[in-house]
């Protein structure tokens, strides 16, 4: 049941979602106020609900659920609790609502925090965040749900890949997400700024906090995958950027990056 349950708040945080997208910009172009504040709600209801599903998940995990396909392909009721929590993101379908939560977590921020914006920026900035979001959400809900069941139940997993059960993995792509999700609140205002025509040094102070938030989120995330590659995969001490997120790409091509 909890797996439907998180499944069913996907869907509905889709749809909400459609709504924070739509009628804030409508709100904000029209000069209406009933429509500018739904942004506020909107984000962290949307918030809500999808750290409701990564919660049903974890959940999951957790209690090894041998139910839940993800579950089966990527824990075993023998590991160790960290292990079994960081298995939830180890994986495409796991990773990819991480992805979605820490991008409404961003949302749900600037909803909470964002009071010293101009109440029509902010809407503009929740409708674009919105519209990242839906994408996201309708990937997940169409083509990699993590939710899915498997009828009959193994009597356990196949475990997780050795190579990621590793203090510095369990940690490094929840620090790395909200950095590389978080650098989307800067595109949300860029993209609303342009929209009201406004680029100027007042705006450049209300982006500046959540810029370096992730900047700072994101040179954690790299340095913790730069020590657990330093150590698991001997790759020496040189980390490229574009590889810290690589941890399957052939040998071969490793070596000549390197």
């Amino acid at each position: 049941m909890i797996p439907e349950l998180g499944h069913f708040a996907l869907v509905l945080a889709l749809a909400i979602a459609l709504v924070q997208a739509i009628a804030p910009l409508i709100g904000a172009q029209r000069n209406e106020p009933s429509l500018i504040a739904l942004a506020k709600p909107a984000a962290l209801a949307q918030f809500a609900f999808v750290a409701f599903a990564f919660a049903c998940l974890t959940w999951s995990y957790i209690v090894s659920d041998f139910s839940v396909l993800n579950v089966v392909e990527n824990s075993h009721s023998a590991k160790p609790l960290l292990y079994k929590i960081s298995g939830v993101w180890g994986n495409h379908e796991g990773s990819l609502l991480l992805w979605i939560l820490v991008l409404s977590l961003f949302g749900a921020a600037i909803a909470g925090f964002g009071n010293n914006l101009p109440p029509a920026l902010r809407a503009r900035v929740l409708a674009v965040q919105a519209m990242i979001g839906i994408g996201f959400l309708l990937f997940i809900l169409l083509t990699s749900n993590p939710f899915l069941r498997v009828d009959p139940a193994p009597l356990d997993g196949n475990d997780l890949n050795p190579v990621l059960q590793d203090p510095g993995l369990a940690f490094h792509p929840p620090f790395l997400y909200l950095g590389y999700v978080g650098f989307s609140v800067t595109f949300a205002f860029a993209v609303a700024a342009l929209i009201e025509g406004r680029v100027d040094p007042a705006w450049a102070r209300w982006v500046r906090p959540w810029a370096l938030a992730a900047w700072c989120a994101l040179t954690l995330g790299i340095a913790l995958g730069s020590w657990w590659a330093y150590y698991e995969l001997g790759w020496g001490g040189f980390w490229p950027f574009s590889l810290s997120r690589s941890v399957c790409l052939a040998p071969s091509w490793c070596a000549r990056a390197c």
